[in-house]
């Protein structure tokens, strides 16, 4: 005779599985690289991004989230849940490769937990990505410069965990694009929850795009220079409540030059042009995605996160050039890329960015422009450089669409948040690996209208500068041998007004916070 109390008891837990299973939302993480704050259509921005702003329509926007201002340091902390420094990774190195035995990444633990995980593009690990919890995976190892058009010798593309051969036509966006639908398609067939991690390379120099994808920008551009779409941008992000009434945006640096002076303005818009039309390649590939979550009708048990590594990219320069990215008449590198076509060096009237053989950035004008309203770029640790747009959109929990937290958070919580989601704990060993414990907190309050218990402190050591974070209080020290400086930065966005000597005991009391955070996680 059968024992119907273990059949019965086998089957209470099968259930109970089911249900698990059921309650736990598929995620899809999306990241650009080098994108500002403001170039988005909903933080203020010109470029059209639909379906982008889409997500916002339905969903919840961040107007204080951090990362660790260059892209290999906040690819290293989004995947464990750590300070980069923790990582091994001391974070002044865009490429440095992970050294990811001190910690466990977040689909290795999705994958363990009953997840189908698969990510498409930028990948910077010592090992395949299929190897550290992936189950499939398109990209490339990214170690060294790039194109968008073809294959170079320093960056091999794979399939899973082989090599993946060119196509005639290729374009990486488009390629990145193609392969999110694909394994997306295969995710929503599946009966498992799903992690789809998209690390698109665009908008991060070299300006390369389709002349049909530049075009609709390029009148866009000469019609109107950086100040005054800066401008622009400031009076959409006060209507929309991005800027607090009162705030203050930090001004142009003085080393900028006025749009109406410039002499080259054809070529300075075509630099915008290009790079909008990168960031708009991109809102075309977040759109399939949708279509296919939509279709399959997956859309609402999704949560979907949209956000950028750090902030817009200075590099190319004010004015036209011979040279720059290493490349010049007297260095034609004709062993870079594959097929041995020299690339024209500089950029100008005479070498307009966009096409295969150019390499070339949009400046710091433009840069700034696309930080608006916020202080530096990339590399800095002034906002400008750490706080990146994160829209949330995940229709099961979120039901008022447009909404704004200003609840600071920091990549190092994505770990947490998809644990949370997953119902999964950060393990103590795994692996034969013991996993440093970790730092972030999940975001699954704030998803929910809730006030989170967040973190004490957030702290930086980046190639520009130091920085800590405490509530609305920031101090920051742009090279080790300048002072600190403190911002209030619930009224003074911009950084514009140093308070430094008006508080010094706050200073001292959190300088002596970021010199032991420095010791605890090994930075320099």
């Amino acid at each position: 005779m059968p024992n119907f109390r273990i059949i019965f008891g086998f089957l209470l837990v099968f259930l109970a599985g089911l249900l698990h299973a059921e309650k736990r939302p598929n995620i899809l993480l999306v990241m650009v690289d080098d994108m500002g704050w403001s170039d988005l259509g909903c933080y203020g921005g010109e470029i059209d991004t639909p379906n982008v702003d889409s997500l916002a329509a339905g969903g919840l926007r961040f107007t204080r989230f951090y990362n660790n201002s260059v892209c290999g340091p906040t690819r290293a902390s989004l995947l464990t849940g750590l300070y980069c420094q923790q990582t091994g990774h001391r974070g002044n190195h865009w490429n440095q490769p992970k050294d990811f035995s001190k910690c466990v990444l977040i689909p290795e633990l999705l994958q363990a937990g009953g997840y189908h995980t698969a990510m498409v593009g930028k990948w910077q690990g010592r090992d395949l990505a299929v190897k550290r919890g992936f189950n499939r995976f398109f990209g490339p190892n990214c170690q060294g410069m790039i194109s968008y058009w073809h294959p170079v010798v320093q960056n091999n593309f794979y399939l899973d965990d082989k090599p993946w051969k060119f196509t005639d036509d290729f374009f990486m966006t488009d390629a990145f694009n193609g392969h999110a639908v694909t394994f997306l398609e295969e995710a929503v067939a599946g009966k498992k929850p799903f992690f789809l991690y998209v690390g698109y390379v665009a908008p991060h120099w070299p300006l390369h795009a389709r002349e049909k994808t530049i075009a609709p920008y390029r009148d866009r551009y000469r019609k109107k220079g950086w100040n005054d779409w800066r401008a622009n941008r400031i009076e959409g992000q006060r209507k929309m409540g991005l800027l607090p009434d009162g705030a203050k945006p930090a001004p142009y640096p003085v080393n900028v030059p006025d749009w109406t002076k410039d002499k080259h303005k054809d070529w300075q818009a075509e630099r915008m042009a290009v790079y909008a039309a990168q960031i708009a390649n991109v809102d075309r590939g977040v759109g399939r995605m949708l279509d296919v979550l939509k279709k399959s009708g997956q859309l609402d048990d999704t949560l979907i996160l949209f956000l950028s590594d750090n902030g817009a990219a200075p590099d190319g320069g004010f004015g036209p050039s011979n040279g720059g990215f290493g490349f010049s008449p007297s260095s034609p590198k004709t062993n870079w890329r594959r097929d041995k076509v020299v690339i024209r060096p500089g950029s100008g009237p005479q070498v307009m960015p966009g096409p295969h053989d150019t390499f070339a950035g949009y400046g710091l004008a433009w840069a700034l422009t696309s930080n608006t309203p916020l202080r530096s770029t990339k590399l800095s640790s002034y906002e400008g450089g750490i706080r990146t747009p994160l829209i949330v959109h995940w229709p099961k929990v979120i039901k008022k669409g447009n909404g704004l937290t200003r609840q600071p958070g920091h990549v190092i919580d994505v770990m947490a948040t998809c644990l949370d989601l997953a119902d999964l704990k950060y393990p103590t060993k795994f692996q034969n690996r013991r996993p440093l414990p970790m730092e972030g907190k999940s975001l699954v309050p704030i998803l929910h209208g809730q006030k989170r218990s967040g973190h004490e402190a957030l702290a930086w050591a980046n190639p520009r500068g130091r920085a800590l974070i405490m509530g609305d209080w920031k101090i920051i020290r742009p090279a080790d041998k300048l002072p600190w400086e403190l911002y209030d930065l619930s009224s003074d966005s911009g950084e514009t007004a140093n308070l430094a000597k008006r508080q010094p005991e706050r200073v001292k009391d959190m300088s002596a916070r970021y010199e032991t955070w420095r010791q605890r996680v090994g930075a320099r």
